[in-house]
């Protein structure tokens, strides 16, 4: 294990880029939002000062209303599709001047990140200091999203695009996409020339995607007319419940510092309301599992993914929910001939093991459900999910996603020496 986690330093150590990591080379060269919080808690193992300054520069980035985007464009590179020039991030009157990105999030992670470098740190008085001025940043951004993203003012915040999910293609999104109309756009595609293109999303796909940011450009990316206007609108458990989670590290975090008491109030009252909804709106009882709302078309998407079994990370279910979830889990997902956990139901025909989020197994997933089987006392569940996650590893290399059968040949697909595997296997290593 020492080898594995000496490769895996190594991997973190090439992506570094003089104050942030971009994911992997060629296929993803800037910096992504979601991957920096997973990298900086696998950095705060052997580097504590680049996690530190990895959070920094992601949070340097934050738009003036609190916004913080999923990709910051540090450099220019003809590498990737769409870039900076597509994005316009410059519409929007409280964008960042310094950095040039995307007009969408990522599922918010920036808040138990910060906590984890806490805890991980050997001397608390240092990196309280450090991370203070970026717990408020923290805090900012979860305002913006209570009070641009919460359509009804119940808890639960909405994303207008898929990427903003992190589970780009889900087959949770066809349903959607059958109900717009996009253009038959004209790009040149980049990920493709990295990657298999039967990993990848689909043209008809991306036509989805580039039609929903146009919309918003169209815009100026306004939240209110985004909310009126994008054919995209849903409530996502993964994106809630890593919002959840991030308010119960800040929350954590404040009581430690002191003299934050009405930052503290505010906090428990979104959390007493988010998990309320949570628990009301988004739990399918016949399904088992947590699902997604469509918002734009008021119906629920009852379909079972891994992200409907992350909010045992954040503590969301009574103890009967979890056990449901665990069964569910275990029946669709469990089977011997599988690894957990894949990205989507193994048993829907809509499961594809190769391409992207429709099926494979993803190491960041697997490290949420890992620590949230913990929580609940699954300790044995936990410890395959572990077990699954260092075997595929040490067996095919550090790539982005892998296929979830056993009986599969060479099953690392996406990128290789990718930073969050490479990060969260470190960690999950380090826990005894």
């Amino acid at each position: 294990m020492k080898e594995l986690q000496k490769q895996a330093m190594k991997v973190l150590e090439n992506n570094w880029k003089d104050g942030f990591s971009i994911p992997c080379q060629n296929l993803y060269p800037f910096q992504w939002n979601w991957d920096s919080g997973f990298i900086a808690i696998g950095l705060a193992h052997f580097d504590m000062e680049k996690a530190v300054k990895e959070m920094e520069t992601l949070l340097d980035a934050q738009w003036d209303n609190g916004f913080i985007p999923h990709i910051i464009f540090h450099t220019e590179s003809d590498t990737y599709f769409p870039g900076a020039d597509f994005h316009c991030s410059h519409l929007h009157p409280l964008a960042s001047k310094k950095y040039k990105s995307t007009g969408m999030t990522q599922p918010p992670v920036a808040g138990f990140a910060l906590h984890e470098l806490y805890k991980k740190s050997k001397d608390k008085t240092q990196i309280l200091k450090a991370i203070e001025p970026m717990l408020h940043k923290v805090y900012k951004n979860h305002e913006y999203f209570y009070n641009n993203r919460d359509l009804h003012n119940e808890g639960l915040v909405y994303i207008y695009h898929n990427w903003e999910s992190g589970t780009d293609n889900s087959p949770l999104w066809d349903d959607i996409f059958k109900t717009m109309q996009s253009p038959d756009f004209t790009f040149e595609r980049r990920d493709t020339t990295h990657v298999d293109a039967s990993q990848r999303p689909s043209k008809k796909e991306y036509d989805h995607y580039l039609n929903i940011i146009e919309i918003a450009k169209a815009h100026n990316y306004n939240d209110q007319k985004i909310a009126e206007l994008s054919p995209f609108l849903v409530q996502d458990p993964l994106f809630n419940t890593m919002l959840i989670k991030s308010n119960e590290s800040l929350l954590e975090l404040y009581k430690i510092i002191g003299n934050n008491e009405e930052k503290i109030q505010q906090l428990e009252a979104w959390q007493a309301k988010s998990i309320k909804s949570f628990n009301e709106k988004l739990f399918n009882k016949e399904l088992g599992a947590y699902i997604h709302y469509d918002l734009r078309n008021e119906k629920p998407l009852n379909y079972v993914s891994s992200s409907s079994f992350t909010p045992l990370y954040a503590g969301i279910p009574t103890k009967e929910y979890a056990a449901v979830l665990i069964k569910t889990m275990m029946e669709k997902f469990g089977k011997d001939h599988q690894y957990l956990c894949a990205s989507f139901d193994p048993t829907s025909e809509r499961y594809n093991p190769r391409k992207y989020w429709r099926g494979p197994v993803w190491i960041n997933v697997n490290w949420i459900l890992y620590n949230g089987l913990k929580k609940y006392e699954f300790t044995q569940i936990a410890e395959r999910v572990k077990n699954d996650s260092i075997a595929l590893v040490e067996k095919f290399g550090f790539y982005e996603y892998f296929d979830a059968r056993k009986d599969e040949g060479e099953t690392g697909y996406g990128g290789n020496n990718f930073s969050w595997t490479a990060a969260l296997i470190i960690d999950m290593l380090n826990d005894n």
